[in-house]
């Protein structure tokens, strides 16, 4: 994520390990061997409350259709999912809508709601290991979701459609869902709006139909997708199709009634020049959507098509492009780690301006450093430890995160620290990670102890200098 200027967007070693069985929790000793109700949240520091246990999701099918003028989304969601232990009920995250139906395995199934949590009861339980759906019916006015750093997400309502954005909080606010980054899931969007319009969601474009004054864009997003990172953005598009050298098809849409550069020409070169450094692409498709939504004041990652609410500048279109590897495809277990996210894509940005011989990586570092060790609001908090979901996006987050990879390129030499940043990405794609592991396979691929380095840079709330 970026912002205008970039703006938003853990504990210590382990902090998130302890979140291990989180998505199977409760449910251990005694109590697995009759039925429980899957618990109403993951524990994440931040967001405890956010997600669900009991089950892990595979595959989501959105059907929705949405009338701009009147603000109202008709959706029915099937949720392809996993019990992880013997559920008599369970939870999905859903704000606002009013909910007329809900079916698992096809029965009828009575639910509750309680806050942000649709409570579901199936007819029969489910025995841990047995594969099931659960298809819920709801409509009404989507919710845009205000983050507790005051930034906004969710469905939020532009001219002429909406930019949908969901870090860290919003994908409930449209979509039934169970709303962690741990639970990745493959996607399809079926979306019906008024003819004139564009629905850019995630992955390859299947097709695109009209019938009676409307179009139905049809998406599929084939490989693993954490929620917060699903957009259906809508509204009036000038639409670029085109094919990515290696193969992968490329979609770039643009409100028409912005201006724009020849910055979004230089994708194709930027995830080139990614790829040969962090691996290979790791996605289906590739693009940028680039919307007219000032009012959000931010970019998002948005898998594998960062939605923009401005044209961007070449730096905010490859720190958005970098975090395909970066926050994707290897993405935070708890949401204090996400200077994994942030600190990365900083970076990123740096080596492709050094790439294209401006300045060098090294320069943003030194320029950044000399900021005095008095100025407090520079250094703190600490990128690995934001202390709250208020701080998660400061900017010390994506700068001192940044200065973090350069200090340690600085420490174990350019071979060994892209060996670290290649074997990231390619050990951990699709997955979930730690600041532990990166600590632990720095030292592995470093032969070094790093501890104090990394405890420097981190975890202490003033200028680094000493590592």
């Amino acid at each position: 994520m970026t912002s205008t200027p970039i703006r938003r967007r853990a504990g210590r070693w382990a902090a998130a390990a302890v979140l291990a069985g989180a998505l199977s929790v409760p449910g251990s000793g005694a109590a697995a061997a009759g039925f429980v109700d899957g618990s109403p949240g993951v524990g994440d520091p931040f967001f405890p409350l956010a997600g669900n246990g009991g089950y892990d999701v595979s595959h989501y099918a959105l059907r929705l259709d949405y009338d701009p003028a009147r603000v109202h989304l008709d959706g029915t969601v099937t949720i392809t999912a996993t019990a992880t232990q013997n559920l008599r009920r369970f939870d999905l995250d859903l704000r606002g809508f009013t909910v007329s139906k809900v079916r698992v395995d096809d029965r009828s199934a009575t639910f509750t709601r309680d806050g942000q949590e649709l409570v579901i009861t199936p007819a029969v339980g489910l025995r841990a290991g047995r594969a099931f759906t659960v298809a819920v019916d709801y409509a009404g006015t989507p919710s845009v979701v205000t983050d507790p750093d005051g930034s906004i997400e969710g469905w939020v309502p532009t001219d002429d459609g909406a930019f949908v954005v969901g870090e860290p909080q919003g994908s409930p606010a449209w979509y039934p869902v169970n709303d962690t980054p741990r639970d990745k899931a493959m996607y399809a969007f079926t979306v019906t709006v008024p003819d004139g319009l564009t629905v850019m969601a995630n992955g390859v474009l299947v097709s695109r139909t009209s019938a009676g004054g409307r179009t139905t864009f049809v998406w599929r997003e084939g490989l693993p997708m954490a929620p917060y990172l699903s957009t259906a953005t809508l509204g009036r598009f000038d639409l670029d199709e085109y094919t990515l050298d290696s193969g992968v098809p490329a979609y770039v849409a643009v409100d028409p009634t912005l201006s724009t550069t020849s910055v979004l020409k230089t994708l194709p070169d930027i995830v080139a020049f990614y790829s040969s450094i962090y691996g290979p692409y790791p996605f289906d498709a590739v693009g940028a959507v680039v919307d007219d939504a000032k009012q959000v004041g931010y970019s998002l990652e948005t898998q594998t098509k960062p939605v923009f609410d401005r044209p961007p500048n070449e730096a905010t279109l490859a720190h958005e492009l970098s975090h395909m590897w970066y926050g994707d495809s290897v993405t935070l277990t708890t949401w204090p780690d996400i200077w994994l996210h942030e600190g990365f894509a900083t970076w990123s940005e740096w080596i492709w301006s050094e790439h294209n011989g401006r300045k060098s990586a090294q320069q943003y570092f030194d320029t950044l450093y000399n900021t005095p060790a008095q100025n407090s609001e520079f250094w703190a908090p600490a990128p690995g430890d934001p202390g709250s979901p208020v701080h998660l996006f400061d900017g010390t987050i994506y700068d001192r995160g940044a200065m973090t990879l350069q200090a340690l390129r600085q420490k174990v030499g350019d071979a060994v620290f892209f060996r670290i940043l290649r074997d990231w990405a390619s050990q951990n794609r699709y997955g979930n990670v730690t600041t532990g592991q990166f600590v632990n396979l720095a030292e592995h691929e470093s032969g070094m102890e790093l501890r104090h380095f990394f405890e420097v840079w981190l975890y202490r709330p003033d200028k680094p200098t000493d590592w």
